[in-house]
């Protein structure tokens, strides 16, 4: 992705946070200028990746493969330092952008409509000695409210609705049209590094092209404390 690319969404979802009143702490504010003058206090962020993060998954599809996020709050289970058993994010998901099948094996999530367009899931379990997906019913776990569906079946999350996602639940959602969605995660702490399996083999961050200074860093990015 171009840094311009990444810059935009940025500054989008800043607009969508603003819209539906979405109050973010101070440090995501912080200019690249002024990370480089932060210390050892603020390692809490650095450690466990806290901040803005823009993925394509590697694949330079931005528009139909891709994610906008922000970790606002999570622990470190590599890393007796932190302490924290849970984890927050609030995503921006725009139409016709998939977040693409997979699961977890240790994360349970929630996922909350936060507000704006609608966000479509589709599901299926995978198995947890092989990983392999499988054809057999999932259960849905909806606002307190658990039902069955067959494998593949959709789900769809209008405003302020919530879905409960337990471990080798692989689920995946995607955009329709008439807009972004803003996305809320409440979850146990999240390792990116080890507890995402994807269908399709996919990267993580995106590989930037310098065309313009960043707005903000990423939460990939930041200077070492000096």
């Amino acid at each position: 992705m171009k840094r311009s690319e990444i810059n935009a969404v940025i500054k989008k979802f800043e607009a969508l946070l603003n819209e539906y009143k979405f109050a973010l702490p101070p440090f995501l504010s912080f200019t690249p200028e002024e990370w480089a003058d932060k210390g050892h206090e603020y390692d809490e962020i650095r450690d466990n990746f806290l901040g803005w993060d823009v993925t394509d998954y590697g694949e330079g599809h931005f528009d139909t493969l891709g994610l906008a996020l922000i970790t606002i709050r999570n622990g470190n289970i590599h890393n007796p330092k932190y302490k924290k058993m849970y984890a927050e994010k609030i995503m921006m998901c725009d139409s016709g952008q998939v977040s693409p099948m997979h699961y977890h094996k240790n994360k349970m999530e929630d996922i909350i409509n936060r507000g704006g367009n609608d966000i479509i899931f589709t599901f299926c379990n995978a198995n947890p000695e092989t990983g392999e997906y499988l054809d057999t019913d999932v259960l849905i776990c909806q606002d307190g409210r658990q039902y069955t569906l067959p494998a593949g079946s959709k789900v769809t999350l209008r405003r302020g609705e919530s879905m409960t996602l337990y471990p080798y639940l692989g689920h995946e959602f995607v955009i329709p049209e008439g807009g972004p969605a803003l996305i809320g995660e409440v979850s146990m702490t999240n390792d990116d590094n080890t507890d995402n399996f994807f269908k399709e083999p996919l990267g993580r961050f995106p590989v930037i092209e310098e065309d313009e200074p960043a707005y903000r860093l990423l939460c990939n990015e930041y200077p070492d404390a000096m």
